[in-house]
């Protein structure tokens, strides 16, 4: 069996050392063929955006031989070449301007030594700019311009807003340079995690075409299920590819649901086994802040509708948390559904790994409970499954009483009823159990559905005196799921403000 790639970004490497390559050259000739001169796609992490700019800088560079038995060996006239000015950012952690000036001037220097082209005037700027006139000029052709990870000087200095400001305009500064040498360029392709503002970041590049939601480029990052079947079978023997697909597939980009590449190999690589591989490579400590921060309610991550701000953007002066849980990969498109004021988008945790990791993160961070976490899960679980309410109810009473205090001083978080029920949601959703926050029904909404097995438990929050449980009765909020034939129980749970726990829990079947 040939190699895994893991870690390999270099086109040129796996394909001269026999590493398993998923052919992605049809949606690069069809995209270098569609007519426009700068394309953008955000993509999360470690999904493989690197080696496709990679293989796009083979492609241009006539590398003929790397091509054989790809989609694309027949079709491209490999006799013309381009000259390719690469940058990717990435590499550094750009905590000043002086560390940012300085992997600025290695990246152009690299492309100046590729190129056998010398700037002559040191200006970050205006080096770019000589070096896309001066490569126009010695090769006779235009210029490709591939730029990888171009949001990270701003993403790796998101909670230090001023510095993240001053990389903003460095960067933004450069890039105005494409617009101003568009004559030069024969095709620009830029990737990234986030898509900030056009005014904010590329406000130059006005014709900048998006092309991260549309459908036909909806696989040029992942693996599709038929690559599993057909590359990876030899690799999976023994594996149940059901659980699998559960823990690693469910990213959605408008064509097939993808496995997280960087998931699937290392599953391989350690023996099968099932562990947060992705989530494990970086955490979203950023947007664990924002969540306290702001009071967000969690319950809504598992029910989440969105306008088509999804496929504009955000900039660090005003954030949209739903927005950067997407871009990050912590969310992906569940349904994209058409109304007749527009596309609005079905947002959901796209797989086990991240229902899992990502509570699982938010319990140890915002709730400090790493000790107490896997009983308290596993109590929960067998409860739920065992229809023990009263173990059910003594579960979650040991949860808010490990909180720590400190947790609740300085702030009002205990008059927050948003507060109790997300403690609840993240440790249920940690489960990995379907779970409905904010489940809309003709008579109101539900606060959580939780769907275990053949049960369904709708649950009510409240804080104060309110009977929680009546509202469910009186709502008739059980009235939505008669039809699924599963025994349903109804829980009503209060919380007191001063006790910072439940003080009422009642419940019946449905």
């Amino acid at each position: 069996m040939k190699k895994l790639p893991i870690g390999i970004q270099t086109f040129q490497r796996l394909r001269e050392e026999n590493y398993l390559y998923i052919d992605k050259t049809k949606e690069a000739y069809e995209l270098i063929d569609s007519g426009s001169v700068f394309y953008f796609l955000s993509r999360p992490r470690r999904f493989g955006k690197s080696l496709f700019i990679d293989t796009l800088q083979e492609i241009f560079q006539g590398s003929k031989k790397l091509f054989e038995g790809l989609y694309i060996y027949d079709k491209w006239d490999w006799n013309t070449t381009y000259p390719v000015i690469k940058i990717s950012w990435g590499g550094a952690d750009y905590q000043t301007l002086d560390s940012l000036e300085d992997r600025a001037n290695v990246l152009l220097e690299q492309n100046q030594k590729r190129l056998g082209i010398e700037c002559k005037n040191k200006k970050q700027n205006s080096c770019l700019e000589e070096l896309i006139q001066k490569a126009y000029e010695k090769y006779n052709q235009q210029v490709v311009i591939l730029i990888d990870e171009y949001d990270k000087p701003i993403l790796n200095t998101i909670e230090n807003l001023p510095q993240a400001k001053i990389n903003r305009e460095f960067i933004k500064g450069m890039y105005e340079v494409l617009k101003e040498n568009e004559r030069y360029i024969k095709f620009g392709f830029l990737t990234g995690v986030s898509k900030f503002s056009k005014a904010s970041i590329f406000s130059g590049l006005n014709m900048l075409q998006d092309i991260s939601l549309e459908a036909k480029y909806g696989n040029i990052c992942g693996y599709t299920q038929n690559d599993i079947e057909s590359s990876f079978m030899p690799y999976l023997d023994g594996v149940d590819l059901d659980k699998f697909k559960n823990y690693y597939n469910g990213y959605y980009f408008l064509k097939d649901p993808v496995y997280n590449p960087f998931d699937t190999l290392l599953f391989i690589q350690k023996e099968k086994i099932y562990d947060n591989y992705w989530f494990e490579s970086g955490t979203p400590t950023y947007l664990i802040k924002l969540i306290k921060q702001n009071h967000y309610f969690l319950p809504k991550l598992s029910n989440l509708i969105v306008d088509s701000k999804l496929l504009n953007s955000f900039d660090i002066d005003n954030i949209d948390l739903e927005v950067i849980l997407y871009q990050a990969g912590y969310l992906t498109i569940d349904t994209a559904i058409q109304n007749p004021f527009g596309i609005e988008y079905k947002l959901k945790l796209p797989n086990v790994e991240v229902k899992q990791s990502f509570n699982d993160f938010i319990i140890d961070t915002l709730l400090k409970q790493q000790s107490q976490k896997l009983q308290s899960k596993k109590d929960l679980y067998f409860a739920l499954l065992d229809t023990d309410l009263e173990s059910f109810h003594n579960s979650l009473i040991s949860i808010f009483a490990s909180i720590p205090y400190n947790n609740y001083t300085n702030n009002n978080i205990q008059d927050y009823e948003g507060f109790y029920a997300s403690v609840v949601y993240v440790y249920l959703q940690s489960l990995g159990v379907d779970i409905i926050g904010e489940d809309v029904t003709n008579h109101g909404r539900i606060d959580l559905t939780v769907k275990i097995d053949n049960l369904i438990y709708i649950i009510e929050f409240k804080v104060g005196t309110e009977d929680a449980l009546a509202q469910i009765k009186d709502k008739n909020y059980a009235q939505k799921y008669l039809s699924e034939g599963k025994d349903i129980y109804l829980v009503g749970i209060n919380f007191d403000e001063q006790e910072k726990n439940i003080s009422g829990f009642r419940w019946e079947r449905g």
